[in-house]
């Protein structure tokens, strides 16, 4: 029964996507279309063949306890639930054959809703050891009861996934060595191999289209302080995301360099098909540190380009393999607070 009302209530929203204008200073963006109406909806990435997108939702009403993984057609048809309806979800991936979506659950030790983050102790985010990456086939049953656990860590937080398009690795985070760090497997979860070391928060990696490089967000420690405020944060499993940056490094974890020093929130990176320019979300410019918009930076740190202009958040952006459509996120055209939804763009340089 819960999956026949989620059915009903997204083929309400469904029959395809809706013209949007951009703001003039988005120059870069054309032939605006939104793709999801209601809710919280967020991290839509692609299917390798671009045909299709899965994303995580927040749905109104209470058809699910929290965020859900759902997917559609690129055109925002389509829509149905892909997880199970059970605890919250985020982080989900298309297999590069289409036949799976990898995604992160509590739905095994946490079927409820998500504790709230105690806010007290300032903004944070909470790295929710509940959190176990797992994989269920597309075009199964709405709320298909058994997922196949992936990685599994209890006690640990696994999440962030993004899968190689070749097929042959995946990027995760997980703090199951006492430390967020960036880690790489098969797609089975075997042969694990940590690609960053150092203290911090090494987190969000995002595969580039050629599965040669990968984008990351970092925090940058600058006193002793700074780092005991991290390290007793986790033991709460929390963060603090004030101040990231984006960083880059081969799939290997060789090479690894700092692209941004905006001393600010940046995240959710990804780079550009011609392996030369990276765009990712910021809240760079704003003394509030409330606004985020995307940003593009070339992979050397230089020519900083403001690409979106919409008050509150813009954020999740993944171009397609040719590069020349962008979907992401953002609170643009909202008709509640806290909404969000999905955006397609043409992309113009």
């Amino acid at each position: 029964m819960v999956a026949l009302l989620a059915l009903a209530f997204l083929r309400q929203n469904d029959p395809s996507s809706m013209p949007r204008p951009t703001d003039r200073n988005e120059k870069h963006l054309s032939n605006l279309r939104q793709l999801t109406f209601g809710g919280q909806n967020a991290e839509a990435y692609w299917s390798a063949d671009c045909k299709y997108l899965t994303y995580q939702a927040r749905v109104p009403g209470d058809l699910y306890p929290d965020e859900q993984i759902f997917s559609m057609r690129a055109d925002g048809s389509a829509k149905r639930l892909e997880s199970t309806g059970k605890g919250r979800c985020t982080c989900s991936y298309y297999t590069p054959d289409g036949k799976w979506i990898y995604f992160s659950s509590t739905h095994a030790s946490q079927p409820g809703p998500q504790p709230p983050v105690d806010m007290s102790k300032g903004y944070v985010w909470a790295i929710n050891p509940n959190y176990q990456l797992y994989a269920v086939p597309v075009g199964g049953r709405d709320g298909v009861g058994n997922p196949r656990s992936v990685v599994s860590r209890p006690g640990a937080y696994v999440a962030e996934t993004t899968i190689a398009p070749n097929g042959k690795y995946m990027a995760w985070t997980s703090d199951f060595e006492g430390d967020l760090d960036i880690y790489r497997s098969d797609l089975d979860g075997k042969n694990v191999r940590k690609l960053t070391n150092k203290v911090g928060y090494d987190g969000g990696p995002f595969v580039s289209w050629d599965s040669k490089k990968i984008v990351y967000r970092r925090d940058d420690f600058h006193s002793a302080k700074e780092e005991t405020s991290y390290r007793d944060l986790l033991k709460q499993h929390l963060i603090r995301p004030t101040r990231l940056e984006i960083w880059i490094m081969d799939a290997d974890g060789s090479h690894k360099h700092q692209v941004t020093h905006l001393a600010c929130a940046s995240f959710a990176p990804f780079l550009h098909p011609d392996g030369k320019r990276i765009i990712f979300s910021s809240n760079y410019g704003d003394p509030k540190g409330r606004e985020f918009d995307l940003f593009m930076i070339n992979i050397d740190g230089s020519n900083l380009e403001r690409i979106t202009y919409a008050r509150d958040f813009d954020g999740f952006p993944m171009f397609t393999r040719d590069g020349k459509t962008l979907v992401f996120a953002s609170d643009r055209f909202q008709t509640k607070p806290y909404e969000t939804n999905l955006f397609l763009a043409d992309w113009k340089d």
